[in-house]
């Protein structure tokens, strides 16, 4: 151990004296350059964790990369029912278009302007930036923009526009993340529909739609490189407002576009000499910013609103919808013009609601008179006042034919009434006309008929039709009979009544009103808008209530302004009151009225129309046709719409039947084939449910029995006799005929019998009818002839004889007969002595058997 120990310890000297025999290594020259070049190594890491730190500090705050504001808001298209553009609907105004529809020389035009290496690069691009700066103090201001098209996307979508250097740094770490997660092709796409492009429109689309009612793939180069050079300075490039400006901004992009390749020398000198102005459109070729459709978009904005979680401002759809533009003009015309209506006033106002009878399709709205303001309120859509009595189909008659299967005939008195809860109410004149039928009553719009049918129909029943056919009750009460709307249901809109008449018209199926059928999507997917139709009420109904409101049409109905000759039509007026309480506070006549309806329809189309003031306290005033025009309006629309079309009338289905109905019965009978036609109202009934019961006012009376005529020569009379059941009770009469074959004698007595003087050799017929008023019975006849009197040859004379009583008195002359007699007895008596009178035989009046007359 000791021997190992002392050999580790000799090797230790022995190396430490070999050290100090070595010589010392020189020190080296490069110390202090390899201290400075470590130093700023130092510095420089010092100065990245620095730049770290403020980049970090400078992108804290920067928004983050949202999808959803990198989607352009896109106005929907709108067209009407030929498929014709008639608005967009939109925050902005773009023509959106995806870079499969962007034309090369577009592209290309857009490259060379903004960004040629943008294929290149990944969001930012230090040679770009490095050549912009060169570009701007060799060819002039503008000349080459310094900003990629990425990060114009980035500070167009979610940047200020402040020069910072802190919005500078966010822009340059937005564009890198959007370049991560994009596609170029989509970057390129979502810069083309951003730019703005002046007269408050984005997108080069749109441009080109502006300047030269083009789309992109119809520019020209010329157009396409003005286009392209208008982002930059939008306002001062509009080639409408600064067409040299604009100008030579497009020869700079041309000139752009050739340095980098894109076209040739030849094709930029060619484009070059294309003046601006003479390219686009002139003034009277652009679009009238105008919007006469500003009310039917109204309902197709709600109604998209309602039916899809789209937003019609921004998601770019393209809206099929059901209006009528020749029907819309038409109806703007008249609103807004007095050559046609006689307009009390500017203020006086107007809601017009058209549709497809068939189909439930708004064919044109009227959102007012004199509106102004774009998307004001809409008078068709937006009210909610107190029908009046256009509710009365709906909420009283419609419910009685569907549950209580009334017939138009159905009798009901006008005569004072209450409501249930012992509330007074009357007619509108003040005055009662007692009974009536239904039509009657729908015809001349008396109240107290329409609360009792409520009454029996009941209110449940009435509520349900009326929702069925899209009226929004909250709640009933009686007085919603005749209109007056309260509590939590405050009113409808015309659009609402004439969805509701509609189904009247339509057999009784429902289609909800509605101004969209279709949506198409960006996509190309489509979406079915339109409502399925819904039976509500039976055919039976449909009709009947149709048949009684074409009876308001004509006199003495309450509609007949609103009549179009020769169109078969059914509709019914409305008004509406103040009570005492707001005429008095309000200082108004009792004659004046806050609201003014008419709502009616043909086979083809439905219209309600709603006339008075926004203002409720300013009434329509009962002067000239003030309160009648909402009549107006309906007569010339419907004229208008079915000028050059077929009008069909309504059909009677074959759940209907046709009665005749005895006028004035009370409850309702079938007029018998003895009722006078003056007598007798043609009615429908519902099949099954008509009268059963037959008049027996009008029948024909028993005819006389055993008429017999008899012949007394003593006293030359003929007397004649019949029976008669019940004479006196009955109060009959008879009405009696005695013809001789000359001139007959014609008598109505209430006795049985009569005895008439006769001339022998005559025949005589005697006919006799009962008769009871109007009514008379077959008649009963007999004939009866007079012998010839003996010596009926002879001449003679006769002396003067005198008669009293009914008989020939005082007769000189000669005549075939000849003879003397004195007469005493009962009857007709020829007097004392013998007389031939010549000329006719006339009969005397006829008298009844136990008349005494007396002769000398």
């Amino acid at each position: 151990m000791a021997e190992q120990y002392q050999s580790r310890e000799e090797r230790r000297k022995k190396q430490q004296s070999n050290d100090k025999a070595r010589p010392k290594a020189k020190a080296k020259k490069g110390g202090m350059a390899k201290k400075i070049f470590l130093s700023l190594i130092v510095l420089c890491f010092v100065g990245l964790l620095a730049g770290v730190g403020t980049f970090a500090y400078l992108v804290k705050d920067t928004p983050k990369l949202d999808p959803k504001l990198l989607k352009d808001p896109i106005p929907s298209k709108i067209l009407d029912k030929d498929g014709e553009l008639i608005s967009e609907a939109g925050s902005v105004n773009r023509e959106y278009v995806t870079y499969k529809d962007i034309p090369k020389q577009v592209e290309n035009a857009i490259l060379a302007t903004e960004d040629y290496r943008f294929y290149k690069h990944h969001g930012i691009d230090p040679i770009r930036l490095g050549g912009a700066v060169l570009a701007n103090f060799r060819d002039g201001f503008g000349s080459e923009g310094g900003s990629t098209i990425t990060q114009q996307v980035v500070k167009n979508a979610f940047l200020s526009r402040d020069k910072t250097l802190k919005r500078k740094v966010q822009e340059a770490w937005l564009s890198y993340q959007l370049e991560q997660k994009y596609t170029k092709h989509q970057i390129f796409e979502m810069y083309v529909n951003k730019v703005y492009i002046s007269e408050n429109s984005w997108g080069i689309a749109t441009a080109a739609k502006i300047y030269y009612g083009k789309t992109l793939d119809q520019l020209t180069l010329a157009e396409a490189a003005q286009l392209a050079g208008m982002p930059q300075s939008p306002n001062n490039y509009n080639p409408f407002n600064h067409p040299d400006l604009a100008e030579k901004r497009r020869n700079i992009v041309l000139s752009l576009m050739y340095q980098h390749g894109f076209i040739s020398k030849a094709q930029m000198e060619e484009a070059k000499k294309v003046a601006v102005k003479d390219t686009v459109l002139k003034e009277e070729q652009r679009k009238i910013n105008d919007k006469p459709y500003d009310a039917f978009v109204d309902a197709v904005i709600d109604e998209v609103k309602e039916k899809t979680d789209f937003d019609i401002f921004s998601d770019g759809l393209t809206i099929y919808t059901t209006l009528d533009k020749n029907a819309q003009d038409y109806v703007n015309e008249l609103l807004n013009s007095k050559d046609v209506i006689p307009y009390p006033d500017d203020q006086f106002q107007a809601g017009v609601a058209l549709l497809d009878t068939k189909t439930g399709e708004i064919r044109a709205i009227g959102g007012g008179r004199n509106q102004q303001v774009q998307r004001g309120y809409n008078y068709a859509i937006d009210i909610q006042r107190q029908p009046g009595s256009t509710i009365k189909p709906v909420l009283d008659y419609g419910p009685a034919i569907e549950y209580l299967n009334w017939g138009t005939y159905q009798m009901i008195e006008d005569k004072p009434i209450t409501y249930s809860s012992g509330k007074k109410f009357g007619n509108w004149d003040g005055q009662y006309k007692g009974p009536m039928t239904m039509r009657t009553a729908l015809q001349l719009s008396r109240n107290t008929p329409a609360v009792q049918a409520i009454q029996q129909v009941g209110l449940d029943n009435a509520m349900k039709f009326a929702l069925n056919l899209g009226i929004p009750l909250k709640e009933i009460s009686e007085s919603y009979a005749i209109g007056g709307f309260g509590g939590k249901t405050v009113g409808v809109s015309p659009l609402e009544m004439a969805g509701a008449y509609a189904a009247f018209g339509n057999k009784g199926i429902y289609n909800k009103p509605h101004a969209v059928t279709k949506i198409k999507l960006r996509d190309g997917t489509i979406i079915d808008t339109a409502p399925e139709p819904k039976v509500v009420m039976k055919d039976s109904t449909a009709f009947m209530v149709t048949d009684m409101l074409k009876s308001v049409l004509v006199s003495p109905g309450t509609g007949t302004n609103a009549k179009v000759p020769g169109l078969p039509m059914a509709g019914k007026t409305g008004t509406t009151n103040y009570s005492e309480e707001q005429r008095n506070a309000w200082n108004i006549s009792k004659s004046a009225v806050p609201d003014s309806w008419f709502t009616g329809y043909t086979t083809n189309y439905t219209a309600s129309i709603w006339t008075g003031y926004g203002d409720y306290k300013t009434p329509i005033e009962a002067k000239g046709n003030n309160q009648r025009i909402a009549q107006l309006i309906f007569k010339n629309l419907l004229a208008h719409v079915s000028k050059g079309t077929q009008t069909a009338d309504f059909t009677m289905p074959n759940s209907v039947e046709k009665v005749r109905i005895e006028k004035g019965s009370m409850p309702a009978v079938l007029a018998s084939e003895f009722t006078p036609d003056s007598e007798v109202l043609t009615e429908y009934a519902v099949k099954g449910h008509a009268p059963k019961t037959v008049s027996e006012k009008y029948n024909k009376l028993d005819a006389p029995s055993g008429l017999a005529a008899k012949y007394d020569q003593d006293t030359q009379k003929i007397a004649v006799t019949w029976d008669y059941p019940n004479t006196a009770q009955q109060n009959v009469q008879f009405d009696i005929t005695v013809d001789n074959g000359t001139t007959p004698n014609h008598v109505v007595q209430a006795e049985k019998g009569f005895l008439f003087p006769v001339k022998p050799g005559e025949k005589y017929t005697i006919t006799v009818l009962a008769i009871i008023g109007d009514r008379k019975s077959d008649p009963a006849t007999t004939t009866i002839e007079v012998p010839q009197a003996e010596n009926d040859t002879e001449q003679g004379n006769g002396n003067n004889g005198t008669g009293d009583g009914n008989g020939n008195g005082n007769g000189n002359g000669n005549g075939a007969n000849n003879g003397n007699g004195n007469g005493t007895g009962t009857g007709t008596s020829s007097g004392n002595g013998t007389g031939n009178n010549t000329g006719g035989v006339v009969i005397p009046p006829v008298i009844p058997p136990g008349t005494p007359s007396t002769g000398h």
